[in-house]
């Protein structure tokens, strides 16, 4: 995999959104974070346009990111929110001069288009990381773990005390594999797309939000018989938040649905990871050669 040189004071940041619509008056406390950090902040010219939910046309947001793309000024690129848009315009876009010149790619949820697509077709490491509306509602400890994976520190995460469901849930093991994934249900839609995920001999991350638990199940059931599972080399499960049910209940939560879609299989698997749409996000590398310990104690520690 390529990796993109890390941040340093004086770096600059293209800050767009490819998807919903933001305000000044939302992206302000986190350019003020960033500029407390040394670095420089630049805007999309289309960031504050909108379209309906959208922040402007396909045709603006697009623009917006093929110049932060092309440019020889920009070290990274900060999305300032997440929702719906990425998969409309992904298509149109040309990474041939990103490719030459990588650059990280910062962002989660519906950015998990644009992980997936970077991965495929480009080889390049990406941040599954909070985005501009998310910064500036870091606690100290995860602002600070973010800082530091971006200008260079290794990462790697390590916990003695689970989560009721990860001791209910987890299974024990050890695995080694590049880290892929992102948010469930975009990963779901980019099946049988140029965009979609080889996740063979790779570590899984899934993380998701606001889906009915039935979903859920369509959707794990739709990546265990398109192979997505079965060769993986382990699993993490992220936040699996604020889920709904029917009047007649599905009868699992959204970790239940997943333990059971893995069953048959024997990776190490991994849940209640602090990363997802939850406050504290904690960042991970996408395309990075990572190791996955599941035991009393957890580790996932990313190669340096």
């Amino acid at each position: 995999m390529i990796r993109p040189p890390y941040l340093k004071p004086g770096d600059t940041v293209a800050l767009i959104s490819t998807a919903r619509k933001v305000s000044k008056a939302e992206v302000k406390p986190c350019i003020d974070i960033l500029k407390s950090w040394g670095l420089e902040v630049q805007l999309g010219k289309n960031l504050f346009k909108a379209e309906n939910q959208f922040a402007g046309s396909d045709e603006e947001r697009t623009a917006d990111f093929q110049r932060a793309l092309n440019s020889k000024t920009v070290s990274a690129i900060l999305f300032a929110r997440g929702g719906y848009g990425t998969a409309r315009i992904i298509d149109n876009l040309d990474f041939k001069r990103f490719a030459k010149n990588p650059k990280w790619l910062i962002g989660f949820s519906d950015i998990t288009v644009i992980h997936s697509h970077v991965h495929r077709h480009f080889g390049i490491e990406t941040f599954h990381a909070p985005m501009s509306l998310n910064i500036p509602r870091l606690s100290p400890q995860c602002l600070g773990v973010l800082k530091s994976t971006l200008f260079g520190e290794r990462l790697s995460y390590s916990s003695s005390k689970q989560q009721p469901i990860a001791e209910k849930l987890n299974r024990k093991g050890k695995a080694k594999g590049m880290l892929v994934g992102g948010n469930l249900s975009i990963l779901y839609s980019l099946g049988g797309t140029p965009s979609d995920l080889d996740t063979a001999g790779k570590i899984l991350f899934l993380e998701d939000l606001d889906e009915y638990l039935y979903h859920i199940d369509r959707m794990m059931m739709n990546l265990k018989r398109g192979g997505k599972l079965q060769n993986l080399a382990g699993l993490v499960v992220g936040a699996m938040n604020d889920m709904k049910d029917n009047d007649i209940p599905f009868g699992k939560s959204a970790e239940e649905i997943i333990a059971a879609a893995v069953a048959e299989y024997t990776f190490p698997v991994l849940f209640g990871f602090p990363s997802g749409h939850i406050q504290n996000n904690f960042p991970l590398i996408f395309g990075r050669d990572a190791t996955l310990n599941v035991a009393d104690k957890t580790d996932l520690t990313f190669a340096p």
